[in-house]
């Protein structure tokens, strides 16, 4: 099902962006389009691992530099059965996760400072379970996918934008007006990115990485209690600087709650943490913990 739902994001981003290019410059600019899509989908599907782990500012750690913290994630996937991921830590004093890579085989997790310094070992370790059961089901791709995919967009709407002000127009069409076409775009493609984002991350994936996540580290409430710390601090401390509305939905809480960055509820990615801790708290109780 995640390999339909790639297949689909990378048709949506060759649309798009054929679609942009046909507005603009007619024919000639749809192919140029499609030339300049279909390079993207290979860089998004190859790469955008790597550009989202830059995007945070992600530095990889070796268990001589961070000994616990990589034996944790060690014998988590060695519970979950997976490939040991890359691990990486955000310098950023605001709690957060996200896990990242294209299979299980070429994945990563990432955690920040002040999630290391705000959670103790077990809630630590929870959120890293949360984040092993993202890879396991495979969710990383079309989350890396969707993230490159919002960010292309969002691009193209800050030039469509230029474009209106400065004026421009297609070149097979010259009583077009350049200028409503660029605001035409820029007002269709903000909400459509974060609707995109909305069909490629489901809260459902939510709901079953938090289920997987409580089994692999075996407690269910360690994973709860730092998703209860994690939403206080999205909500009451400054949004994480490195985060963005392309990339919040990799994140365990989304980090821009308290911003006005943050998307209308219309469009969220992720459930209700009340709700998911409520979930988890049910799992704990039939696992009797």
């Amino acid at each position: 099902m995640n390999t339909i739902k790639t297949t689909m994001l990378m048709a949506l981003l060759m649309g798009i962006l054929i679609a942009v290019g046909g507005a603009f410059a007619g024919r000639s600019g749809a192919m140029i389009m499609l030339v300049i899509s279909l390079l993207m989908n290979f860089i998004t599907y190859w790469f955008s691992d790597s550009m989202v782990l830059s995007a945070y500012g992600a530095k990889e750690v070796s268990e001589r530099e961070a000994p616990e913290l990589y034996r944790l994630v060690s014998n988590l996937a060695a519970n979950a059965n997976l490939p040991m991921p890359k691990v990486c830590i955000v310098n950023s004093g605001v709690p957060n996760a996200f896990a990242t890579g294209r299979n299980p085989s070429h994945a990563a997790v990432a955690v920040t400072t002040g999630l290391m310094q705000a959670l103790n070992y077990d809630e630590i370790g929870g959120v890293l379970s949360h984040e092993l059961a993202h890879i396991k089901h495979r969710d990383t791709l079309i989350s890396t996918i969707a993230a490159a995919m919002a960010g292309v967009i969002s691009m193209i709407a800050s030039i469509a934008q230029w474009a209106a002000i400065f004026g421009g127009g297609r070149s097979d069409d010259d009583d077009d007006n350049g200028g409503f076409i660029g605001l035409i775009v820029t007002i269709v493609i903000a909400p459509l990115a974060a609707a995109l984002i909305q069909m490629a991350i489901s809260r459902s994936r939510e709901y079953d990485a938090d289920e997987t996540g409580g089994q692999i580290c075996g407690n269910p409430n360690a994973l709860a209690n730092a998703l209860q710390k994690i939403e206080y601090f999205s909500l009451n401390a400054p949004p994480m600087a490195q985060a963005t509305t392309s990339t919040a939905h990799m994140c365990i809480i989304n980090p821009l709650k308290g911003s006005r960055k943050m998307l209308s509820s219309l469009f969220s990615t992720h459930p209700a943490t009340e709700d998911r801790i409520a979930r988890l708290r049910q799992q704990a109780a039939a696992m009797g913990r």
